[in-house]
């Protein structure tokens, strides 16, 4: 397969089963991590085995964490505090920044992602200590910031929800980030919440397109769902922001517009982008998923990108690394602010209240 460059494209090597093996799987291969001492080579021996390659299956391991909150003093993002109650993601988006973390537990960032995923159970558990804590102060959690806290797995572990059943017992704000129509499940948390000022929801919105969203994130929700529960949300009076990311150059960058009036139409406040971010293996792994989906686009969608970030494939300034820089970063921006101000969007960002923290009377007075 060439790429329409008259050059073949590069393909990951590592343990890479059949395109049936992993129907329903956003990665094309699973290469090793970055940490890892040794690394796998693809080899043909000349047999045909794709038809041996078992269907992948995903697996979730119990996680005990010592703590549930991480903290952050990152200058380019609003909050200083966050939990995932997940490691990996079922969802499978080929373009997920998160996907590098998988390295630190010595899975790879590919397939591995996507179907050997950890959960932690004692989450809400945790949350009710430190929050219970003397020293501790107030400020918007962020939920799901790594991986999305309602991926399929959150219907039976229920972790995210217990999560929200002590935020909401404490009084205290959380910011939700998720591309499930999961999320409006929760409204019976989520609306006494909202009229508390303690919670608003970002509903990622990739494409209206279904049959690029089915290629690019296979396990998530279609993207008419993410739309009903935008809906959902707002009818419910919970506040949304829809953020159309990432954006990638000469893929999905011609719906900026659709999606924001889309999203607007079913009541979001709020609009925000990303561009698309290749940080570590995942520079690799959406290369080698142009080469399988769309060959012809690969050349020129990563000629865009290094524009946009210094010459390289990322570039991880504080600053820069969400939004990017030079000119078709510049366009994206100025396309997005003319956007907002045409719907109506918000032009400041709701900002919860935290004064209504406080520990719960039937909280044992240990910390």
């Amino acid at each position: 397969m060439r790429d329409g460059t008259g050059e073949a494209p590069r393909r990951l090597a590592g343990s890479t089963p059949s395109g049936e093996g992993r129907r329903g799987r956003g990665a094309t291969a699973n290469p090793d991590g970055r940490f890892e001492a040794s690394s796998r080579e693809s080899f043909d021996d000349g047999w045909d085995r794709e038809d041996e390659a078992p269907p992948l299956r995903t697996t979730v391991t119990a996680e005990r964490a010592r703590s549930i909150i991480t903290r952050n003093d990152s200058p380019d993002i609003s909050f200083d505090r966050s939990i995932n109650p997940y490691r990996g993601c079922e969802h499978g988006c080929i373009y997920c920044f998160a996907r590098p973390n998988h390295a630190y537990v010595g899975l790879s960032p590919g397939l591995d992602f996507e179907t050997r995923l950890f959960a932690k159970p004692d989450a809400a558990r945790l949350l009710e200590r430190e929050l219970s804590a003397r020293s501790y102060r107030p400020r918007t959690i962020a939920l799901g910031t790594a991986t999305d806290p309602y991926q399929p797995i959150e219907r039976r572990h229920r972790i995210t929800r217990g999560v929200l059943e002590v935020l909401l017992r404490f009084r205290h704000p959380v910011g939700i980030v998720t591309k499930s129509n999961l999320v409006a499940r929760d409204i019976d948390i989520l609306a006494p919440m909202a009229r508390l000022g303690l919670v608003k929801v970002a509903v990622s919105v990739t494409t209206l397109d279904p049959v690029l969203a089915r290629r690019m994130e296979p396990r998530a929700p279609h993207p008419q769902r993410r739309l009903d529960a935008i809906r959902a949300l707002s009818a419910a009076g919970v506040p949304v922001m829809v953020i159309a990311a990432p954006i990638i150059p000469s893929l999905n960058d011609h719906e900026i517009e659709a999606i924001l009036e889309a999203a607007r139409d079913c009541g979001a406040r709020e609009a925000s982008h990303v561009l698309l971010r290749l940080p570590h293996e995942l520079d690799d792994l959406v290369s080698d998923w142009f080469a399988e989906h769309y060959p012809g686009r690969r050349e020129h969608v990563f000629s865009l990108v290094r524009q946009a970030r210094g010459g390289k494939a990322y570039d991880a300034t504080f600053g820069k690394r969400m939004l990017g820089e030079g000119a078709y970063a510049g366009l994206i921006a100025q396309r997005m602010r003319l956007a907002r101000e045409r719907l109506g969007f918000a032009e400041t960002r709701l900002t919860l209240d935290a004064s209504a923290f406080r520990v719960p009377t039937d909280q044992l007075s240990l910390f």
